[in-house]
């Protein structure tokens, strides 16, 4: 009897025990700890481009593009040359960078300031911003066109979808948003900054930094509504912003400035206050290399070329001119070996090597040379400015 007892009580305890685990189970199972692990909240897009404006090749480099031998279908045909506007002469010098010589002398308008490369990369716009007027170029032929009627044209740029031109108008205080074939006023966008001159667009798109050489400011532009959306006050006394260049990863603007000697480094995304970086006397021009890793910076004020590492973030080097000088605007050859400069105060234009910052040639020209543009260049399409390619 107490045997089978013992038995029988034994087994409703295995009973209960069996029991609880079914319990435990269905228990879980309605907490959903057997289920699969819900899924992770997903990370939101990265906000798409500008309409209409061509994929960015690479994320991680926007001048992707601008590798040497790149050249577009369209620009194959044309003939390598250097457009040097001379402000105070009133033409564009040409020469023939195999030669290092002036070939032509093409007459234009009152006050050329630089020779801008359209969006298609089919002419070449000089802004006469004293004639009012806009000069093209066949880059095929190298024949001047009929100018065409453009007010306080300074300088030239083109939103990176090129549904427009943005007309730099210092004196008149405006952006001027126009047809980039017709040059027809499209929206005008008044700012309350003084001299309105360089700017540089986002890796999107999106938006674009310009400066304000004239009251030391910065102004951030949403490109697709043409409309003012920030504005800073350089944190330097008398601070004379110029070239703007963004960086190959897409985060940071650099400006030029020729007053604080030396370029403001900024977020464009949250548009902060920037930290200066100086580089020389001067500093005026911002070129990047065609393997993405360097920038070329002039320093007109001392007659130097500064060399900043975007890997290593800082300043590795210093060209300075063997006779001194002035260098103002330019651009990289195509083969990206030869760094092309205007001699602003000197009617000269400098032609450097890129790898030892040797000066190749000296070339004189006319009175004033300002922002000349080296065509044809690697590249899908022109932001304008002397050649900015994407």
């Amino acid at each position: 009897m107490l045997a089978r007892r013992a038995a029988a009580l034994a087994a409703g305890a295995v009973l209960v025990l069996l029991a609880g685990c079914g319990a435990a189970s269905q228990t879980n199972e309605a907490r959903g700890t057997n289920a699969a692990p819900p899924e992770k909240p997903k990370k939101p897009a990265a906000p798409a481009g500008l309409p209409g404006m061509p994929p960015v090749l690479d994320p991680k480099d926007i001048y992707a593009a601008n590798r040497p031998g790149k050249l577009s279908p369209v620009v194959k045909g044309f003939p390598s040359r250097v457009y040097v506007p001379n402000t105070t002469s009133n033409t564009v010098s040409v020469i023939d960078p195999k030669t290092y010589k002036v070939i032509e002398t093409i007459p234009v308008g009152n006050h050329p300031q630089h020779v801008v490369p359209s969006w298609d990369l089919k002419t070449l716009w000089v802004n006469n911003n004293r004639g009012n007027t806009l000069t093209p170029i066949d880059p095929a032929t190298g024949v001047a066109g009929k100018p065409v009627e453009v007010h306080d044209p300074y300088n030239l740029y083109f939103t990176p979808n090129g549904k427009h031109a943005v007309v730099m108008a210092s004196l008149d205080r405006e952006l001027v948003f126009r047809d980039p074939h017709t040059m027809e006023r499209v929206h005008t966008e008044p700012v309350s900054c003084y001299g309105v001159n360089h700017a540089d667009f986002s890796a999107d798109g999106r938006y674009f930094i310009v400066s304000c050489e004239f009251s030391g400011e910065l102004l951030k532009v949403d490109t697709q509504k043409m409309k003012v959306i920030g504005q800073q006050k350089l944190p330097f006394e008398g601070a004379m912003p110029q070239d703007v260049k963004l960086s190959p990863d897409g985060k940071t603007f650099y400006v030029a400035d020729m007053m604080a000697h030396g370029m403001w480094v900024l977020d464009g995304e949250k548009f902060t206050t920037p930290k200066l970086l100086p580089t020389g006397k001067g500093c005026h021009g911002l070129y990047v290399s065609r393997d993405s890793k360097e920038m070329y910076i002039s320093n007109r004020g001392e007659g130097s070329i500064s060399v900043f590492d975007f890997p290593k973030n800082k300043l590795t080097k210093k060209w300075l001119l063997p006779d001194g000088g002035s260098p103002d605007m330019g651009g990289v050859s195509a083969d990206g070996k030869v760094l092309w400069l205007s001699g602003r105060y000197d009617a000269e234009v400098y032609a450097i090597d890129t790898r030892t910052g040797k000066q190749l040639a000296r070339i004189p020209v006319g009175g004033g040379p300002h922002g000349l543009a080296v065509y044809p260049q690697p590249g899908r399409y022109s932001l304008g400015h002397t050649g900015v390619f994407r």
